[in-house]
């Protein structure tokens, strides 16, 4: 199947077959109703990032292809307006229509929808931040259209063999800090228990997938649960924000690489 982009300097048309890595190139007398048969798209596979796209002209948030590391590219969606623009959106929560509460393989591979909710998948999330050196920004809402966000300056997750561990450093922000305390720690989904708590299961204590220590300051994969909740900790939480018994509308979470 072929994919096409269309090149704004000189109108040539790309044809690229995935299934012989071949590139053919036609030039503009190509008559318009053979156009109307093509998919038509901006193919971005020599552009490693979405701050790239956005440093090459490309202002409107929404899903693009990127390849960070010469390997398999990867759909994703860029946020190109908050922050100064340039993020490549890994994970979002806004309505609770996506089950969070899965296991190691669907963190592993990603899950949900890029323009609803959805985890962009921690084998590309350790791509994304292998590849160039990334910061990463939390944006949260709560159900009273309070809006606030967290920074972070250092932003790495391992790879599988060492459990997606995650290095985060260098917090600003107004959320306050509820990240850095889970810094070195190993992620744990409810058929994993990698965190350090040797009395219980923290993902499934708190129904949720995450870097849980023993077990959290921020759960942001846990249950989405409408606010004020009489449970403890097991929502989609934000300690420094609205507490453990407090479930956020809205979060996106986000990598940008570092100029």
């Amino acid at each position: 199947r072929a994919h096409v982009k269309r090149t704004v300097s000189n109108v040539v048309i790309i044809v690229y077959a995935f299934s012989t890595i071949k590139m053919t190139a036609f030039d503009a007398s190509v008559s318009m109703a053979s156009q109307e048969n093509l998919v038509i798209f901006f193919f971005a596979i020599e552009r490693k990032s979405c701050s790239q796209l956005f440093q090459d002209g490309f202002n409107s948030s929404g899903v693009y292809t990127i390849n960070p590391d010469g390997g398999k590219p990867i759909q994703v969606f860029c946020d190109m307006i908050t922050g100064g623009g340039g993020w490549t959106v890994f994970q979002k929560r806004l309505d609770g229509s996506v089950d969070f509460y899965l296991k190691w393989e669907s963190y592993k591979n990603g899950f949900g929808n890029l323009k609803g909710e959805f985890w962009l998948g921690n084998d590309n999330l350790h791509r994304l931040t292998a590849a160039d050196d990334v910061m990463l920004r939390v944006d949260l809402e709560d159900f009273e259209g309070n809006i606030t966000y967290a920074e972070y300056t250092n932003f790495n997750v391992a790879d599988e063999a060492d459990k997606y561990r995650l290095f985060v450093e260098g917090y600003k922000g107004t959320a306050g800090d509820s990240m850095t305390v889970h810094s070195n720690m190993r992620f744990s989904t409810n058929d994993q228990d990698n965190d350090s708590n040797d009395n219980f299961h923290c993902s499934q204590r708190y129904e949720g997938a995450w870097w849980y220590v023993a077990c959290h300051s921020s759960n942001l994969n846990g249950l989405y649960l409408n606010g004020s909740h009489v449970s403890n900790a097991n929502g989609v939480n934000w300690h420094s924000f609205r507490g453990h018994r407090y479930s956020l509308k809205r979060t996106e979470m986000k990598v940008r690489t570092k100029v």
